[in-house]
């Protein structure tokens, strides 16, 4: 079997059910069979034949590449239908699924196979965590670790990619939907505004984790663009004491989203002196983000995008 290539044909017949293909070429893998002739066994011979050359049989075809076990997925805020096709579908072929169930919904990952050992994370180390993935990794399998919104964002992937990168291991990230966008996308606003603001900076409070001093938030917020403010619900006033110090009006308007995609999910336009009564009166201390939306109640300047004075590649 090690030196069986079929060749790369993407075409197949499509009246092969897809689970059919699928379970072919992983019992191919995980038998190693040493010629094709075993799997008449499968009772889809000639089928199977048909899709073990004109597909590709290993697992690659599904899962990226042989040489990558390991994927980060990103999840989106909450919602499970919020998810990416691919991130979704790598849950389902994968032997492992570590997700951090404080943040992510067990509905989520209820895609895993039934044969998949799902298991989260909340209560465990790095250390924990990378054990389990090497484990699996050992034995053969695909190990998915499951990252609340996009893992790039404060999602302490860097770590989990050090030890990745000592012990010789490749991993594969799919990007998800980070939470901003979906509360932006819930409240119906937009970030940019022409003329208004063309500028998004993503941030936080300090607390436990230090901010460089250049990233503070008052001196962020001497730029007047929008903000996503995360990972700051537990001192709302010191997020409106940098606001206002930084130079926003305190009537500048602000949504408060509160588990954005989750069933007990609010969505609160307000203004910037309202933020500390709002997270007081909700009880909201965590999975909360601002934003921060200058601009949005002055008159609308209008993109030129549409225009038909204007322009550019696709319309003279």
């Amino acid at each position: 079997m090690a030196n069986y290539r079929p060749h790369r044909s993407k075409t197949f017949d499509k009246d092969i059910d897809y689970s059919i293909r699928l379970d072919i070429a992983v019992h191919v893998l995980k038998l190693e069979m040493r010629n094709l002739g075993d799997l008449t066994a499968c009772g889809h011979a000639q089928a199977g034949m048909k899709q073990v050359y004109e597909l590709d049989v290993y697992k690659d075809d599904f899962m990226g590449n042989t040489d990558c076990r390991v994927y980060f997925i990103g999840a989106g805020p909450g919602d499970p239908d919020l998810i990416t096709v691919k991130g979704r579908r790598y849950i389902e072929q994968a032997d492992l699924v570590l997700y951090a169930g404080s943040l992510v919904p067990v509905e989520l990952v209820a895609c895993a196979g039934k044969d998949a050992k799902v298991t989260d994370s909340s209560s465990m180390t790095l250390d924990e965590t990378h054990s389990l993935i090497i484990e699996t990794v050992k034995a053969g399998g695909i190990a998915v670790r499951v990252h609340t919104g996009d893992p790039s964002l404060y999602g302490a992937i860097r770590e989990q990619m050090a030890l990745l990168d000592r012990d010789g291991l490749n991993y594969e990230i799919v990007p998800g939907v980070t939470t901003a966008f979906a509360a932006a996308a819930a409240a119906k606003i937009s970030f940019t505004l022409p003329e208004k603001t063309q500028t998004l900076i993503f941030t936080r409070l300090e607390g436990r984790t230090p901010v460089p001093d250049k990233e503070r938030l008052r001196e962020l917020a001497r730029h007047q663009a929008s903000l996503a403010i995360y990972l700051s619900g537990g001192d709302p006033a010191g997020v409106v004491k940098e606001l206002v110090g930084g130079g926003y009006p305190e009537d500048t308007p602000v949504v408060v989203a509160y588990r954005v995609g989750w069933p007990d999910e609010k969505i609160i336009t307000a203004r910037i002196c309202a933020i500390t009564d709002i997270v007081k009166s909700e009880g909201i201390t965590r999975q909360v983000v601002f934003l921060v939306l200058p601009g949005q109640e002055d008159d609308p300047v209008f993109s030129k995008l549409y225009s038909p004075s204007f322009s550019h590649g696709f319309r003279k």
